[in-house]
């Protein structure tokens, strides 16, 4: 297994190890978290334990035109029973992501120093939010890193107070960088939410290759 040092490089993201692991240690400085983000790499680890760097195997991914709108949230979309902005409040965002109960998992692994590293790429211009509110309250949102130049957004939390908050949150996401050139969110992590939005496996070789 790879120890970083002080110096701001990455192993060659080929040879990551079976677990999905491709590195231990180093920090969440902006320059490397955009180094990662740029090779293919994300962080993420528990409170308790040293900053794990992963780049894994199998990858959940969502190519654009393979956006799903179920029948159900179409009345949603159609009627505006929610209003939508984009980075106006990205710190309650991840806050409110690093609150959510996920099963399976103990406690949170956005603890306040990833908080305070998103924070950053977010002044940068790097990292961003969207937000869905309901009555002037916050209802539901995500955030991730926007490659801009590579047209990939890759996602790193939602969030939900209210049913179908998240998933309208993601819908225009998509529908919203689309018009500005994006090719593909990678949603890094599989689950059955983003399998019915329409996002997909891809394997790390050929991930890596739309990446570069």
């Amino acid at each position: 297994m790879n120890i970083l040092s002080s110096e701001l490089r990455f192993p060659n993201p080929d040879l990551t190890h079976e677990t999905g692991i491709i590195a231990i240690g180093g920090d969440l400085s902006p320059e490397r978290l955009l180094l990662a983000y740029n090779s293919g790499i994300f962080p993420w680890y528990n409170e308790d334990e040293p900053i794990l760097w992963w780049c894994p195997e199998e990858r959940m991914v969502l190519f654009p035109e393979n956006l799903h709108i179920s029948k159900s949230m179409r009345p949603y979309l159609n009627k505006e029973k929610f209003q939508i902005s984009h980075n106006t409040c990205f710190k309650e965002v991840i806050t409110a992501c690093s609150k959510v109960y996920r099963k399976g998992q103990e406690g949170t692994w956005i603890n306040n120093d990833m908080i305070d590293a998103y924070l950053k790429l977010h002044k940068l211009g790097y990292a961003h939010s969207v937000e869905v509110w309901k009555n002037d309250e916050l209802v539901g949102g995500l955030y991730g890193v926007y490659l801009k130049r590579k047209g990939i957004f890759c996602g790193e939390s939602m969030f939900s107070k209210i049913s179908n908050a998240s998933k309208f949150a993601f819908i225009k996401m998509v529908e919203h960088y689309n018009d500005l050139g994006l090719k593909l969110v990678d949603c890094q992590v599989y689950t059955k939410h983003l399998e019915r939005l329409g996002a997909q496996i891809m394997y790390r070789e050929d991930f890596l290759k739309l990446l570069r």
